[in-house]
């Protein structure tokens, strides 16, 4: 297997590789709509010039992008190929300057194993949830997950440790974020 990941654009490839997938992508006018949708940046991995992995993203901001979604064929599924696209994805935007990175997914108060399976491996990617929603983008939860880039002068984001929690800001010793970071104390 010679996989090469480009940047590509190709309709009937990602409703090949999305049909492929009915667990997580199961609703034929959804499939048509990701199909169609050409507004968005797209790396398809190629085995042998066949797509079998897509991930189209979005750059709103000059500090943050969003992957919409990601899918590879169940075929090549857990030989590194997801992996490869989302690292493509971070390297690049990385190198132009973006510092966030989101995906939504379905969140975890939808008991659902395929896309446990996916907060998984945006774990293991890096990303840390941020907040569900009820109804964002269909009417169960939707999870928000983020995780931070490193910029050219920061080094590559793989050689970021992110496995690694967080520190919290200093607090007022009441409790809030506050007089040690701006003057202002936020919260109780």
């Amino acid at each position: 297997m010679a996989i090469d990941i480009t940047e590509h654009r190709d309709g009937n490839a990602v409703r090949r590789i999305l049909e492929a997938l009915p667990e997580w992508f199961g609703i034929p006018e959804a499939i048509d709509g990701y199909a169609a949708d050409d507004s968005y940046g797209s790396l398809m991995a190629l085995d042998d010039g066949a797509p079998v992995g897509v991930v189209p993203t979005r750059r709103h901001f000059p500090e943050s992008a969003e992957i919409h979604l990601m899918a590879v064929h169940p075929d090549v599924r857990g030989t590194g190929i997801g992996r490869r696209l989302v690292e493509r994805v971070v390297d690049d935007l990385s190198a132009d300057g973006c510092t966030l990175l989101s995906v939504h997914t379905v969140g975890p108060s939808f008991e659902n194993a395929p896309h446990a399976q996916t907060r998984a491996f945006y774990t293991r990617m890096g990303f840390l949830p941020l907040e569900e929603h009820e109804n964002l983008e269909w009417l169960g939860p939707t999870l928000i997950l983020v995780r931070a880039l490193a910029t050219p002068d920061q080094g590559h984001a793989e050689n970021q440790d992110h496995t690694q929690g967080t520190s919290a800001p200093p607090t007022n010793g009441a409790g809030g974020v506050g007089s040690e970071m701006s003057g202002n104390r936020w919260g109780p």
